[in-house]
């Protein structure tokens, strides 16, 4: 029969209690960033204008970037394809 500290050094598990506490860090700052940036702001486009909170603009912009920087990583993929050019992981790899 295990004695009660030895159980606890069986079960216990610091990567869950950590990765716990990284999670909870994180809701609590997005949570924190979200309050922050929650004031109206205005966006001027070129022919109208919005008024929206800040925080909309920031996670659209953020969503902009993110799809434009996919796009153009798959464009430049389908151009080195198209010419026949090796990746560059390939490139360093020593021949067989």
């Amino acid at each position: 029969m295990d004695t009660p500290q030895r159980e606890f050094e069986r079960t216990w598990q610091p990567r869950l209690w950590l990765s716990l506490a990284a999670l909870i860090l994180i809701v609590a700052y997005v949570i924190a960033f979200v309050v922050g940036n929650s004031e109206k702001t205005s966006v001027n486009f070129v022919f109208t204008s919005a008024t929206t909170s800040l925080i909309w603009v920031i996670l659209l912009s953020l969503l902009a970037g993110l799809l434009g920087g996919v796009l153009v990583s798959q464009v430049y993929a389908r151009r080195r394809a198209l010419t026949g050019q090796a990746e560059p992981s390939e490139e360093n790899e020593p021949g067989l």
